[in-house]
């Protein structure tokens, strides 16, 4: 696969996303969890994401394990910055954000052990914290990479105006965000803008819609209890039948390719542009093997124009996320 970059770092064109192999959508033994990473090595994948809070803990530790004798091959990306009840297998409890410097420093020395290595590749603060200037974050991030304990620094679902007074204090390498056909706010609201101002990678979560956009989505009722879709308007009965007409279009064009509709959906979020890495999430190797494949697929400027009219951010029936969630949104 042809490389892309994240400031000095060559990564991937297509990362891995690891919080499903711990948590949200449902259970999945350690031994498939490490199968499926070490395949990901073996495709040609070289970019991890994980965090302190998925699990908690646990995708860290699984990352460690099934990775480690691959490091020198791989760039591990892991955050910091939710409160969280530590006692809970799920993403089901985040209380709220701690940007706090001292908070950058713990976690970053508690992901070092459970990641069993000696330098994070990409350290993002996961929100930030309202009641901490990002600039103090920020400046503790960057002492990190002056220890030599982090190589690089990033940030998620902030605001373009949040991104310019991060990168004053120190170059800002990636942004991560939800970006998908179904969630393309990034587009008019500055921040894709602002990246490229910058030379700063974006990194897009979610690039399948939370595995909406593959047309393969079960109905919400056959979801494990665990499953976050649950939680999610754009999955409830009113919303999920008006979004899953758009998806047709998607599997039209997959039909007429021959490929599958996560690979369209894939596709056109790397025809964005080559500054963009998305990081879908695959917990089974068939999976996983089709998204890789999707980097070979160059779809037409008509089909990104069908897919973009389709997908019109208009048509998409309900928010992305619940109320409380929402909350903690780009500041």
């Amino acid at each position: 696969m042809e490389h892309r970059k994240l400031g000095k770092i060559e990564v991937s064109p297509i990362g891995l996303g690891c919080m499903g192999l711990s948590q949200s959508y449902g259970a999945q033994d350690e031994a498939s969890s490490i199968r499926t990473l070490q395949r990901a090595v073996e495709l040609g994948v070289t970019f991890f994401d994980t965090a302190e809070v998925y699990g908690p803990h646990r995708n860290e530790i699984l990352l460690g394990k099934a990775l480690r004798p691959y490091r020198e091959r791989v760039v591990l990306a892991t955050k910091f910055g939710f409160v969280y009840n530590r006692e809970r297998n799920d993403f089901g409890e985040i209380t709220g954000t701690d940007g706090r410097p001292e908070n950058a420093r713990t976690v970053a020395e508690a992901s070092l052990k459970r990641l069993d290595t000696d330098v994070i590749d990409l350290y993002y603060l996961h929100r930030v914290d309202p009641a901490v200037p990002v600039e103090d974050s920020v400046g503790a991030m960057a002492d990190l990479v002056v220890q030599g304990k982090v190589r690089a620094i990033g940030l998620s679902e902030v605001s373009a105006e949040t991104l310019r007074r991060a990168h004053a204090i120190h170059p800002i390498t990636a942004l991560q965000s939800e970006y998908s056909l179904w969630t393309r706010d990034v587009e008019t609201n500055g921040v894709l803008d602002t990246c490229r101002e910058l030379g700063i990678a974006f990194v897009p979560f979610s690039p399948l819609g939370r595995g909406f956009l593959t047309g393969k989505m079960p109905a919400t009722t056959t979801l494990e209890s665990g499953d976050f879709r649950h939680s999610l308007p754009r999955f409830q009965p009113g919303h999920i039948e008006a979004n899953r007409q758009l998806v047709t279009v998607i599997e039209d064009i997959a039909a007429a390719r021959g490929a599958t509709a996560a690979q369209v959906a894939l596709a056109w979020v790397l025809a964005q542009g080559r500054d963009i890495i998305p990081i879908p999430g695959a917990k089974r190797i068939a999976h996983l093997e089709q998204n890789v494949d999707a980097a070979s697929l160059a779809l037409t400027e008509e089909e990104c124009a069908r897919l973009e009219a389709t997908f019109s951010p208009e048509n998409i029936s309900g928010s992305r996320y619940p109320a409380s969630f929402e909350a903690m949104g780009p500041k």
